[in-house]
């Protein structure tokens, strides 16, 4: 039987890179899906809203409507996210403030909307997208990032100690992943992976969206339904070698 059958999850930023990667294996495994993205158009074979994930009155109306098109929430992937690659003096507030409203404050914005409806069901899950870096941050750029993620981190320990038992809530840690977001940063100007990169890593490698997706699938299905509250690292070995 397909690990997540009759399950109707809400993935945001499901028009490319791991929210797209997530969207296509969950609905593979049975779930019915909706999406959130600003790019709606872009979405392939979902339910698909149009939405700014930074911003109260669009996160509201655009949860209220995924609902309402998929009969109800049993789950939501929080997979939206920017990524600035900036060192601390080059951080403006504008590139501070952006990366804060979506990557932080979009996560929360969606969880708080979507929470009444999650309440409403059984085995309901919530998993956040945060970062390696926000576990062990590797030097000297990204430092409005890593904050955001960072904070992600948090919010979902203190989002499951407060939601718990209805509703499960988890994160997964990606290290470098291959996605139109990360362009221009793992590859130079001949295409190859940049070796100062992928040393970090034991598998030595960056991912393949498929792969993060696979972790998600798996705090979203009953296979970890004893786990609440993590940050599990999805990272190649990233944090430990």
């Amino acid at each position: 039987m397909p690990r997540l059958s009759g399950r109707r999850i809400l993935i945001t930023g499901g028009a490319s890179g791991i929210g797209r990667a997530t969207c296509e294996l969950f609905t593979r495994e049975g779930a019915v899906v909706a999406v959130l993205d600003r790019d709606a158009a872009r979405t392939g074979g979902a339910h698909a809203i149009a939405a700014d994930v930074s911003d109260s009155a669009s996160v509201t109306r655009a949860v209220q409507d995924a609902a309402q098109a998929l009969g109800g929430l049993d789950g939501l992937v929080n997979a939206a996210g920017v990524y600035i690659n900036r060192d601390l003096m080059n951080t403006t507030p504008d590139v501070w403030n952006t990366t804060i409203a979506v990557n932080l404050t979009g996560t929360f914005l969606c969880v708080q909307a979507a929470v009444p409806l999650l309440r409403q069901a059984s085995r309901a899950t919530i998993v956040n997208i945060a970062s390696g870096v926000g576990l062990l941050p590797t030097g000297g750029s990204s430092t409005a990032y890593v904050a955001s993620k960072g904070g992600v981190i948090a919010m979902t320990r203190a989002l499951a100690a407060e939601l718990a038992p209805a509703i499960r809530v988890n994160a997964v840690c990606p290290g470098a992943v291959e996605t139109p977001m990360t362009d221009g940063t793992l590859r130079d100007t001949a295409g190859a992976v940049i070796p100062a990169i992928v040393s970090r890593y034991a598998l030595g490698r960056p991912a393949a969206p498929e792969e993060i997706a696979a972790g998600i699938l798996f705090l979203t299905s009953h296979e970890s339904s004893f786990v609440t509250g993590i940050n599990m690292p999805v990272d190649g070995g990233r944090t430990y070698h």
